[in-house]
């Protein structure tokens, strides 16, 4: 076990109606004015936002609204937003949604208190010295980045998507109701479903020793997600099944399920190449599609431990490694495909010419390999994609 430093600030206020608390909660915290963010209607259309601004007006605090935040959340309306906190001089930034929300608020936090162009701070040009308070009403089970320190965005000019990491992008609050995702659509639960799982995952397959610990917890938590997704996408108003996915997004990506051993998401990078080029493509479809690609390209060069995920994960009782590597990727494809999640690049409408593009952006123009059991150039990039077929 590696050494490590596991941080998680973020309060969470976790269980029914919890969302009707919003007011009073800011109101302890002493925040004045509140920027929202959120998305492109349904947080308008079922009435949160009405109910979220009243109860915060009920409590003294004074709203900015920042509405239209689209998936993969790009450069040019976090710019905007933060042009507007500046001029509002806001305290808090409250994120109504799911994890574009979310990182659009980060983003617009880091950007409007260093007063700073955010692309920046993502090329690593700006160091921020901190970051405007960020909280958050969850609707969507998917991202995990009510509790991360992580956010992605996507620049339109470059088709480039790209992550950032800070302490500061963490969130003081999360407010998070099962009941609020019960009008996901099913294909937008089972994208969700996708991403949490693909957190842990990307944790779990690292360079580094077994942790006993944290392989344990990384298992339970993927056993529940399989089981808890497919029922929520049969039965979206389960509330047991929303509420377990709704805590391993946040579990699966606060740093719980890496901790003792360094991680790379090393499929997240390929992922991010992807949708960076055609913006139409969720992210957690991309990572359904790449995880089975990817993990038939590599398990080879690591048959104990992939042996060992798909037995305590995925259920597979085959005694020799390698067969049970290839009926484990098999029924993980299968899985996704149940829920409804893609299984080749045409089902996204990315065509197979595009892998070289793809392939390009991922490695940064040929200059960079990705870290994983064997280093991800160009060259290996294209023959995962190739997979996809």
């Amino acid at each position: 076990m590696q050494n490590f430093t596991y941080n998680t600030p973020t309060t969470v206020y976790f269980g029914k109606d919890t969302h009707l608390k919003v007011g009073e909660i800011v109101k302890n915290y002493g925040y004045k004015k509140v920027m929202i963010q959120f998305g492109q209607g349904s947080v308008v259309k079922s009435g949160l936002l009405d109910i979220v601004v009243s109860l915060l007006e009920q409590n003294g605090i004074s709203v900015v609204l920042a509405g239209g935040v689209e998936p993969n959340p790009k450069l040019s309306f976090i710019r905007e937003a933060v042009k507007t906190a500046i001029n509002e001089k806001v305290d808090l930034i409250l994120a109504v949604g799911g994890g574009s929300s979310l990182d659009s608020s980060k983003f617009t936090a880091l950007g409007a208190y260093n007063n700073v162009d955010v692309w920046d701070i993502v090329m690593g040009k700006v160091v921020p010295k901190g970051a405007i308070a960020v909280g958050c009403i969850l609707t969507i089970s998917a991202a995990g980045s009510e509790m991360s320190n992580s956010a992605v965005l996507t620049n339109t000019e470059l088709n480039l998507k790209k992550g950032y990491s800070s302490e500061f992008n963490r969130c003081r609050f999360a407010i998070c109701n099962p009941e609020l995702t019960y009008t996901v659509s099913k294909y937008q639960t089972a994208c969700g479903t996708s991403d949490i799982m693909s957190h842990t995952i990307e944790r779990y397959f690292t360079l580094c020793d077994d942790v006993e610990i944290t392989d344990g917890i990384a298992e339970s938590l993927l056993r529940t997600v399989i089981k808890a997704g497919k029922i929520a996408v049969e039965n979206p108003t389960d509330y047991e099944a929303r509420a377990n996915l709704m805590w391993a997004s946040s579990l699966s990506h606060n740093g719980l399920t890496g901790c003792g051993r360094e991680n790379y998401l090393a499929v997240h990078q390929i992922e991010h190449a992807l949708s960076g080029e055609y913006d139409h493509v969720a992210h957690g479809a991309g990572l359904a599609l790449l995880f089975p690609a990817w993990a038939k390209y590599v398990y080879k060069y690591n048959l104990p431990r992939f042996s060992k995920f798909f037995r305590n994960v995925w259920g597979i009782e085959e005694k020799d490694d390698d067969i049970a590597c290839q009926k484990g990727i098999e029924v993980m494809k299968n899985y996704f495909k149940s829920i409804g999640m893609p299984t080749t690049l045409g089902e996204l409408n990315v065509p197979e010419s595009s892998i070289e593009r793809i392939a390009d952006l991922c490695t940064y123009g040929k200059t960079r390999e990705v870290k994983n059991y064997i280093p991800l150039g160009y060259q290996e990039v294209v023959d995962i994609l190739k997979l996809c077929i």
